[in-house]
């Protein structure tokens, strides 16, 4: 199906692949370090004329027939899902992910997201007619009212590295159902897989200009797809630094913002939790991505009374996890996504070591010769100040810190910048949902760390603006206007 030369990809512009003013730079694999395949460096007139397509493109898409939208995105997860072992191997070489999770979690979300938003839902509901006094606005009377949902316009979709499926379709897809057209600029670590998205969306019927795809290594790339004039919309998955700058430039333009950012999500156990399900959730945070992911229960709180199994049996269960080449059906946890990353996960374990935390589990390199290995490392008998329990570290980096009472571990839960996804385990259902409830992030999974993907996903404080995911996604990518009239 492909029109690109699998080598060196070129950009997608308002219908048409085209060669990047700016060169190919290479995509490596962090398992073998060898080159998957050449990406388009696009440039800042590039990126202004997606911008530009994407404007052009809005108006007919936008009064296109919801069905008829909804059947495209049909079309799109019907070729995606029947590519899925082809598309599961780019995306576990662009992101070193195991076959299981480049299948099931990457490729399959991205083409389940489609799915879902290839159903029409109501974009308009009545509100209660309003009785009006006589007065200045006229005589007495009877006011109706419509809530209608409107898209919001041209939207910038910056993506993240750690899953180049699933996240760019949670945004392409709730978007265009709308009536958005978009501009995709995905992670420069890994774009080849969402070129392949774009080519399943062409092959499904999308118009020309209504999806868009410019990559590139440089900063100028981002900053054209977020300042263009014709953009009313960023949507980012990243760090929050990023996301601030982000959010500085759109402030001046005021445009809409949807930003999914950092996370420091925190797991409280209590003396009463089921141990074995609360180490196998936490040690997601090693097997899932290798750590790469916002969601993961990196910050440990544990009740006194079972700090110290709880330390033990963690340790034994990073012991236990395989690491390696994630093309071995053995291999649990594979490599992160490149060498300065690594080094950067490696700082950080470091840094914990002489904060004084002890570590007890992983905190050497894995001894392969090739590839961006960081072995799962436990820390213990950490603090609520130091670094490594402050800051997101991204890796398979687990600290872990005891407290006393109730009281004193939602006050260190809530210690953080950070208030993405947050977990509790306790044998108290009503006490778990207590303290969710007193919680200050986004979500919380009571002995869990799964996901209802209908449920409201987005953070409080520095771990974001706004919500998406299920039909809160529809709201996130569409303006609400108020259409009155007299009864």
């Amino acid at each position: 199906m492909s029109v690109n030369d699998p080598g060196r990809q070129r950009l997608f512009v308002d219908g048409a692949w085209e060669e990047p003013d700016g060169g190919y730079y290479a995509v490596v694999d962090p398992a073998s370090e060898e080159t998957v395949g050449w990406a388009p460096e696009a440039s800042r007139d590039q990126v202004h004329a997606a911008c530009a397509a994407a404007r052009e493109a809005f108006g007919p898409w936008s009064r296109t027939a919801p069905e008829e939208r909804a059947a495209v995105l049909a079309r799109a997860a019907d070729i995606i899902h029947g590519h899925l072992v082809p598309y599961a191997e780019l995306a576990q070489a662009e992101t070193g992910a195991t076959m299981g999770t480049a299948r099931g979690m990457q490729v399959g979300v991205g083409a389940a997201r489609f799915r879902r938003y290839a159903r029409v839902e109501p974009a308009e509901w009545a509100i209660p007619p309003q009785i009006n006094d006589a007065g200045p606005m006229g005589r007495a009377g009877v006011m109706g009212a419509l809530a209608v949902r409107q898209p919001v316009g041209v939207v910038t979709c910056i993506t993240s590295y750690n899953n180049p499926w699933a996240n760019p379709a949670g945004k392409i897809a709730p978007a265009l159902a709308m009536g958005n057209t978009v501009v995709v600029k995905p992670a420069p670590q890994d774009p080849l897989s969402v070129y392949r998205m774009a080519e399943a969306l062409e092959a499904a019927g999308v118009p020309a200009g209504v999806v868009n795809v410019v990559s590139g290594r440089a900063v100028e790339v981002g900053e054209a797809a977020v300042g263009s004039p014709d953009v009313d919309m960023v949507s980012f998955t990243g760090s929050t630094a990023v996301g601030q700058r982000i959010a500085e430039a759109c402030g001046r333009d005021m445009k809409r913002q949807l930003m999914e950012l950092g996370g420091k999500g925190v797991a409280l156990v209590f003396d009463d939790a089921d141990l074995g399900s609360a180490v196998a959730g936490i040690g997601t945070t090693f097997s899932f991505y290798s750590g790469q992911i916002c969601t993961a229960p990196t910050r440990v709180l544990a009740q006194r009374g079972v700090y110290d199994r709880l330390v033990e049996q963690l340790a034994a269960y990073a012991g236990r996890l395989r690491v390696g080449d994630p093309r071995e059906a053995s291999t649990v946890v594979g490599p992160v996504i490149s060498a300065e990353h690594r080094d950067r996960v490696e700082s950080y374990v470091e840094t914990g070591r002489k904060e004084g935390a002890v570590v007890v589990a992983g905190g050497e390199r894995p001894p392969y010769e090739r590839g961006f290995y960081v072995a799962p490392t436990l820390l213990a008998d950490c603090s609520g100040d130091m670094r490594v329990a402050r800051e997101e570290i991204f890796g398979p980096v687990v600290s872990v810190i005891p407290f006393d009472e109730e009281e004193e571990g939602i006050a260190l839960a809530n210690d953080t910048d950070y208030g993405l996804i947050d977990y509790v385990w306790s044998g108290d259902v009503a006490r778990a949902f207590r303290v969710a409830r007193r919680l200050r992030a986004g979500g919380v999974g009571i002995n869990t760390v799964g996901r209802n993907m209908e449920a409201p996903f987005g953070g409080f404080k520095k771990s974001g603006v706004g919500r998406d995911v299920g039909s809160y996604a529809l709201h996130a990518y569409s303006e609400v206007q108020a259409i009155v009239w007299p009864g």
